[in-house]
């Protein structure tokens, strides 16, 4: 769907996308910002959020400040026909921050992807074997990560 934003939707856009204020009201400070009312901004953020506009809303949590300092995409081998089902387990999980399903790729069997978090590599590596149990699929790769080189979320409307 191609959607033409106004420029008050757009600013509002742009003030979203940044660090949201953390303070009783975050709203209220967005709004005034914005020239609307903080009832105004949280029902744009509401309609947006059930016409798909907005997939999400949510923190980038500094792991590694919360003491999680092992990190390790899990690559899952898992039956076309349990991605689904086997998706939304791996993502329940309380380690685990973003679960993907992908399409699967010459000499590389996996199809479903998991970040897990640790406080160490043994405590990722003890996750994915709960996890394994758990789904009943054996066929999983860990692949830990070594060093961030960019956190930041896409930016729409920028000047």
């Amino acid at each position: 769907m191609d959607r033409i934003f106004s420029e008050k939707e757009q600013e509002l856009i742009r003030l979203l996308q940044e660090t949201i204020p953390v303070t009783p009201e975050p709203f209220a400070e967005i709004a005034a910002q914005a020239g609307m009312e903080p009832a105004e901004v949280v029902a744009k953020v509401q309609e947006w959020k059930q016409d798909g506009t907005i997939r999400r809303f949510g923190a980038m949590v500094r792991h590694q400040r919360l003491g999680y300092t092992a990190n390790a995409m899990s690559a899952w081998d898992v039956p076309d026909a349990r991605a689904e089902e086997v998706g939304a387990i791996l993502a329940a999980a309380d380690e685990v921050s973003h679960c993907y399903q992908r399409p699967r790729a010459d000499k590389w069997d996996y199809n479903l992807f998991a970040m897990i978090h640790g406080a160490s590599e043994e405590d990722c590596r003890r996750m994915a074997a709960e996890l394994s149990q758990q789904v009943g699929i054996a066929a999983y790769e860990l692949l830990f990560s070594s060093r961030e080189f960019k956190k930041i979320s896409m930016k729409y409307f920028i000047e």
